[in-house]
């Protein structure tokens, strides 16, 4: 869903309660949840905040009695040793101690508070349990982030050992509840969240010029002036005079009562305003978080920018920073010996250049009140690209040896997202899903360099609307280590999983956006149809074999009336062209998924098969073509079968539709083999122990 940026927020006609809950105790998602807080409120709205952070982050931007704050603190976020270091390991601790140990009572808290106050809403930044506990009151709730928790500990659970790996699941299960994400500019990969509506930046409006600002603080309009701006946190080290270029002055936030300062520098009052500040500056020298970063942007003022250990977020803001030409890294030992002068130097020397939009604030609060009354709004599901990219992203951070560069790898960048699932370290699937990747390519010809293309590539470059989800599975060969055929007369064999594999992609989309072939649009324009839904396959390796590359069909001659047509009818109507048989041990999975369970197709699919088990040398390639189909099909439609059914499915195909007198050695070593294992079968007839 996009919105239009000069769309307000309306008084509503219902008078709503919201309750939004802000993670930790820190400064940064208090700042932002003011901004949206506050045109719910002046939209009519009431709105209870819970909160670590301090009264006045709120008080100090809104004065009204619609307002309420509730001092709770719900989960620690990231547990700091001073500005610029996180303590991983006391951030999981403290998240047991704070979230994890409490947590029935934290619930059943939270339940009887948003019953007690009559909540219409709930929303979230980012605090996990809320989701949750607002699932079990039986109330929607979203969330209003640009990061999430379980990309963040993801990382410390490396450091902290695996025994906290449950930790990340659950807030990752906790985040599900929700009914989508309103996501801020310079997100990290969440994958927890399937729907999305992206917003512009959430920034604090100003209250106060630049010359009102200076004015106040006795500083002229000819003075350099930086904001020493750690989010709140007291810096803990010394300030020198000698740091500032000459004629410069700093000002300092969250300094100590205690704290002396150097004559050019100035101690800022704990509650001052600090996005009117910052306006008013030459710079900022900093550490970067969502706040500070997209304030700087909005107002055009250079950011110095430290980094901060072990927190994953910074990489994805500070992307943002260097393509709007707005930041300079300071490196840390610098910061500490005070040698400013070059980086503050340098920054006045940039010319930032953001000017994307700044009122993401009333955006977000506009959807949030429409969907509070019962409007749709998010229609923008993640693609299934962004989604294949985030949880490789955040696997990796789950698989990670420690010790290791906490970099993203470079492959991450590329044009696809996973959803669900991993490459399990398998080379040829990663293969599979870069070149998915770059089918695209391959139907336009504007984006190609490759003028002449195999006729199977530039079908299958056709084949996919690349905003929508792709499912992808694998099922290896097999190889016969005893026993061959002896599983049509019942003894022991042993089979083992080869490292060859076929990988199906399958895709659904509604008959109407279908991207069909010209061929299958002219067949259903000449039966006067409307959209129907049609299956549509691109199998790879034609060349070698000497087949057809692409079958398609409709899906409605599966059926003779209101039931599938018999397996009889269906092993003619793919034998009746030898070039397009191969498709039965395809598209026969469908139909015996529509026999056999009462599975109904209403969508158009389609299938890319790739695989890489040789065709006739006795390893079961067309087993491992249906296994993977199925598994694809039943990932797409959310179908929950047992590997051990599978193959007995799979079975079915290949007895009565492809019509191969088959037992189910190979499809039962294909489904549920595992690697460098042998698998023992009993294979009778109507039999299989495993």
């Amino acid at each position: 869903m996009r919105i239009d940026e000069n769309e307000g927020v309306s008084a509503s006609s219902k008078h709503l309660v919201f309750a939004y809950y802000v993670t930790g105790h820190g400064f940064g998602h208090a700042t932002r949840v003011v901004e949206v807080a506050r045109h719910l409120i002046a939209a009519g709205h009431d709105v209870h905040v819970v909160t670590g952070a301090p009264d006045f982050v709120f008080t100090s931007e809104i004065q009204s009695p619609r307002l309420k704050i509730r001092k709770v603190l719900l989960d620690c976020g990231a547990v700091q040793a001073d500005a610029l270091t996180v303590d991983r390991l006391a951030s999981l601790e403290k998240y047991v101690e704070t979230a994890v140990v409490p947590r029935a009572e934290i619930l059943k808290t939270e339940v009887e508070w948003l019953h007690s106050i009559k909540a219409d809403f709930v929303v979230s930044d980012v605090v996990p349990v809320a989701c949750r506990a607002a699932a079990d009151a039986g109330i929607r709730s979203v969330c209003v982030t640009n990061f999430s928790w379980d990309f963040i500990y993801a990382e410390y659970v490396m450091a902290a050992g695996y025994h906290h790996r449950s930790i990340v699941w659950q807030i990752a299960e906790d985040y599900s509840h929700c009914e989508f994400l309103i996501r801020l500019p310079g997100y990290c990969p969440m994958p927890a969240f399937r729907d999305v509506i992206d917003v512009p930046l959430v920034v604090r409006r100003l209250h106060k010029t630049r010359k009102e600002v200076r004015k106040e603080l006795g500083i002229a309009e000819d003075v350099n002036v930086v904001i020493l701006n750690f989010g709140g946190q007291p810096s803990g080290w010394n300030l020198k005079e000698t740091s500032l270029p000459t004629g410069w002055l700093c000002l300092v936030c969250g300094a100590s009562e205690t704290l002396e300062l150097p004559p050019n520098f100035v101690k800022l009052a704990k509650d001052a305003y600090t996005p009117d500040i910052i306006a008013a500056s030459d710079c900022m020298l900093g550490k970067i978080g969502y706040g500070t970063v997209s304030e700087a942007l909005s107002y055009k003022v250079p950011f110095v920018f430290v980094r901060r250990d072990y927190f994953n977020e910074e990489p994805f803001l500070r992307n943002m920073l260097e393509f709007y030409q707005c930041g300079v890294e300071m490196i840390r030992r610098d910061l500490l010996m005070g040698q400013w002068k070059p980086y503050l130097e340098r920054a006045v020397s940039l010319k930032p250049c953001y000017e994307g939009g700044i009122i993401g604030g009333e955006i977000a609060a506009h959807i949030l009140q429409e969907t509070a009354i019962g409007r749709h709004c998010a229609s923008d599901k993640l693609s299934g690209a962004r989604r294949l990219r985030d949880a490789i992203i955040l696997g990796y951070q789950l698989q990670r040896v420690p010790g290791r560069d906490i970099a993203i790898p470079e492959w991450c960048t590329d044009d696809f997202d996973i959803l669900q699932g991993d490459v399990q370290g398998l080379s040829d699937t990663w293969a599979f899903l870069k070149s998915l990747a770059m089918l695209d390519d391959f139907h336009d010809s504007a984006k190609s360099v490759e003028k002449k293309t195999m006729r199977e590539r530039k079908a299958a470059g056709g084949l996919f609307n690349w905003e929508e989800e792709i499912f992808v599975a694998r099922a290896p060969g097999r190889l016969d280590v005893m026993g061959g055929i002896a599983d049509y007369s019942g003894s022991l064999v042993l089979q083992m999983p080869i490292r060859e594999a076929c990988h199906v992609a399958v895709q659904r989309n509604h008959p109407g956006k279908h991207r069909l072939w010209k061929h299958a649009q002219a067949r259903q324009q000449a039966k006067g149809q409307v959209p129907t839904p049609v299956l549509q396959i691109v199998s790879y390796g034609s060349e070698i074999s000497n087949r057809a590359p692409t079958f398609d069909m409709d899906l409605s001659d599966f059926m003779d009336g209101d039931e599938p047509i018999s397996y009889e009818k269906a092993r003619k109507f793919f034998a009746q062209d030898p070039a397009q048989k191969w498709a039965a041990y395809v598209a026969g999975t469908i139909l015996v998924l529509m026999t056999e369970l009462g599975v109904r197709f209403e969508d158009s699919l389609s299938f890319l098969v790739s695989s890489a088990v040789p065709e006739g040398k006795g390893v079961s390639s067309s087993a491992a073509v249906e296994v993977a189909s199925m598994s694809a099909i039943a990932a797409a439609h959310g179908l929950s079968i047992d590997p051990r059914d599978l193959a007995i499915l799979c079975q079915k195909v290949e007895n009565h539709i492809v019509g191969a007198p088959c037992g189910v050695m190979d499809q039962m070593t294909s489904s549920c083999g595992e690697a460098n294992k042998l698998l023992a079968m009993i294979c009778q007839v109507g039999l299989s122990n495993t």
